[in-house]
């Protein structure tokens, strides 16, 4: 059976799963969700001339002067006036110029004595020095958010101040999460059974990105339990971990399909995670993760998260690659793209020694994964490489 490349099996998982129904929310309860329609201004900002700095508003053209003051502009409380020849007003940041001023001259090149103002310094040096333009920032009508792009604290604060009280975000996914094994036992138990970390580790990759858990908890290797379970789920995308390659006790695959799962693929060419599935059971996106901790993040680093974001509302679901420079050679690579657990210091990657599957705490050490792609030649320290931070 011919493995599947990464960048092709991460298309096929986004075509699993339509994106959800929107809603509206409150500012305060859009912080790291996706705007799924444009946030358009709704006001003008700055929706007047305002000052750039503390001094005083004056006409360019009365320059030298003097000038007389007649009166003083101030945040929410602006001169009503308007400024003639030969005349000026005290102003502060922020405030609204006023009618007739043109330039603002900073007060560190002011000189007063009572009303009247003269220069101590060279002055504004053209025209609408110092000056904030009405519309500087954006004018209402304009995008601020495009559809897409997720809502961080700088888009929240600029979706506040175009006028925007409620924006449109899709509703949680519900993404439902089973770990399968018998092998299995919930972190903290006595004994030496194995603690399960898989659900953990998926609910704090999804963290954040607007998701509702359903969770399944530890479910045993039995066929009609695991197809009960996966029969029965309401959510729009069910992850399970484990029981997804081809041992005796490896369930999953018979359980999904007797369940109705309509398989997509099977096994990808990557390492770690080469025996991840994934297909669709009526309107649920179904991933079937490796149970080894290690591939389980890293396929859902590559999978899960993306698909979730697209369901979302995200438009660019998938982690970035950057690059850097290798800390150290590397041999050559075979046919499976390689997500390799490494560490950055002094501002090079150095590949963990052992890169077996098994071993989380290497996970727990990296900073990031160093991507080889399939066929790659032995690199040199000091060669660039492209990798993903997780750190």
């Amino acid at each position: 059976m011919t493995l599947l490349p990464v960048a092709e099996a991460q298309a096929r998982v986004l075509a699993l799963g339509q994106p959800v129904d929107s809603v509206e929310v409150p500012l305060d309860q859009a912080l790291g969700r996706w705007a799924t329609a444009p946030v358009i201004a709704r006001r003008t900002q700055p929706s007047c001339d305002l000052s750039a700095m503390d001094g005083y508003a004056l006409r360019f053209a009365d320059l030298p002067g003097p000038f007389q003051v007649v009166g003083e502009s101030a945040a929410g409380a602006p001169f009503t006036g308007s400024v003639g020849p030969g005349e000026s007003v005290r102003i502060f940041t922020g405030a609204a110029m006023p009618d007739g001023a043109d330039t603002v001259l900073v007060q560190e090149e002011a000189a007063r004595d009572g009303a009247i103002l003269t220069l101590a310094g060279e002055g504004p040096a053209h025209l609408g020095r110092n000056v904030r333009r009405r519309g500087l920032d954006f004018s209402a009508g304009e995008t601020l958010v495009e559809r897409g792009q997720r809502l961080t604290a700088a888009r929240l604060a600029v979706a506040a101040t175009g006028g925007v009280a409620r924006l449109t975000v899709a509703r949680p996914v519900r993404v439902a999460l089973a770990a399968t094994g018998d092998e299995l036992v919930e972190p903290g138990t006595p004994g030496d059974a194995l603690p399960e970390s898989n659900r953990l580790l998926l609910r704090a990759l999804l963290d954040g990105i607007g998701v509702e858990i359903v969770d399944l908890g530890i479910l045993p290797d039995r066929l009609d339990r695991l197809t009960h379970a996966f029969a029965t789920v309401d959510a729009d995308v069910l992850v399970t971990t484990g029981g997804a390659s081809v041992g005796d006790h490896d369930l999953v695959r018979p359980a999904l399909a007797a369940a109705g799962t309509k398989l997509d693929f099977w096994r990808i060419a990557l390492r770690p995670g080469k025996p991840m599935l994934a297909g669709r059971r009526g309107a649920m996106a179904v991933v079937g993760l490796p149970g080894n901790p290690v591939s389980a993040f890293v396929t859902a680093l590559l999978f899960v998260r993306p698909l979730v974001m697209h369901l979302a509302g995200a438009a660019d679901p998938f982690p970035r690659v950057s690059r850097i420079l290798l800390g150290e050679d590397l041999p050559g690579n075979g046919e499976r793209t390689d997500y390799l657990r490494a560490e950055i210091r002094d501002g090079r990657a150095f590949a963990s020694t052992i890169q077996d599957s098994s071993m989380l705490r290497t996970l727990a050490r990296s900073t990031c994964l160093i991507v080889r792609e399939p066929h790659a030649p032995a690199a040199t320290a000091g060669d660039s490489a492209e990798v993903l931070m997780i750190a």
